[in-house]
């Protein structure tokens, strides 16, 4: 078998320095028309194929960034499309590499791709350990995206509670005066947190609680709320803490007799697909995950061109407002 050519070898056939044909691949230098024509034509005679892991190692410059995942996540394809499309956009390829464990050997694996010389940065999407981009080189970037916690779920923006603020506002403006959260796991964040934007509206805007039940993601959870309770109840404004929860509070409704949105006015979260086709359609809140993406990959760009990082001021959650809640029927469940 042929050994396979090298840099010397075109530099020998084209009559040049080694370092022209360098200069040739890469681009640069005032080379002549005619000397970069003879360069290139060596290295077709030759089969010439540069060494890029080599070339990486000395100049980091190999065109790919990483992307490190934790496990598990719920749905990453839109985040990771669009980190994905900001990167090539920037002229970068994005490869994803998913760590299972704890924050210790997350943090182990990013300065493996860090220190590797494969990758001119690293974005993480899953904490590391403090001050971890000390101990990387100096000339690859560690960005850290804020929108999980260890346990991969929801944190940051995408966390925000602030559209429940919104909706118990509108709410309270179409005449609603009773409220009842049907919440999620305490466990996490963002199921706290609209928990407690529930709470504080309510007692800012001086409202009547029925309460915050249910701490479950599932249909069943909504039935079960709703079946507890008492006779007499609406006109009353659900605040589900996802859609799941929130087509289950509907389906104990029907079981009740009680309609929507004359008897319960309902919110959602999450935007599930499904949403705008049920009847009544469901109002809701959707999270642009790939905007997610999208901004934490623009940091790492920006870190790797040393630029200051872009703002942004839409927010990720954004309330979709829909058929699901309306002035309330004063007359309602009081038979």
């Amino acid at each position: 078998m042929a050994e396979r050519a090298t840099s010397r070898d075109v530099a020998r056939r084209a009559g040049v320095a080694q370092s022209t044909v360098s200069y040739v691949l890469a681009g640069k230098g005032s080379i002549s028309a005619e000397t970069r024509k003879r360069v290139l034509r060596a290295v077709e005679e030759l089969n010439y194929q540069p060494n890029l892991v080599a070339r990486a190692m000395r100049t980091r410059r190999t065109g790919r960034v990483a992307v490190v995942m934790g496990l598990p996540i719920y749905n990453p394809v839109r985040m990771l499309a669009g980190a994905g499309a900001a990167a090539e956009h920037a002229g970068y390829t994005m490869e994803v590499h998913s760590v299972d464990g704890h924050i210790g050997l997350r943090s182990q694996r990013v300065l493996e791709l860090a220190g590797s010389g494969e990758f001119e940065g690293v974005l993480s999407f899953a904490p590391v350990e403090p001050g971890l981009e000390t101990k990387a080189p100096p000339d690859v970037p560690i960005v850290m995206s804020a929108n999980f916690n260890d346990e991969m779920h929801s944190a940051g923006e995408l966390a925000d509670a602030t559209p429940v603020r919104l909706f118990i506002e509108r709410l309270a403006s179409l005449g609603h005066t009773r409220f009842l959260h049907v919440a999620g796991p305490s466990d996490f964040l963002s199921a706290r947190a609209r928990e407690h934007v529930f709470t504080e509206t309510i007692e800012h805007l001086g409202l009547e609680s029925l309460g915050v039940v249910g701490h479950g993601w599932t249909g069943e959870t909504g039935v079960e709320a709703v079946r507890a309770l008492p006779d007499g109840t609406p006109p009353v404004a659900v605040i589900a803490v996802n859609d799941l929860v929130a087509v289950g509070v509907m389906r104990g409704a029907a079981e009740r007799g009680w309609t929507v949105p004359a008897d319960l006015s309902i919110t959602g979260w999450d935007n599930y697909d499904v949403g705008p086709f049920l009847f009544p359609s469901l109002t809701t809140v959707d999270t642009n995950r790939a905007e997610a993406g999208r901004r934490a990959m623009l940091r790492l760009v920006a870190a790797l061109r040393k630029e200051a990082p872009p703002e942004h001021e839409e927010p990720l959650n954004q309330i979709i407002w829909r058929e699901s809640i309306a002035s309330p029927d004063v007359h309602a469940g009081r038979q």
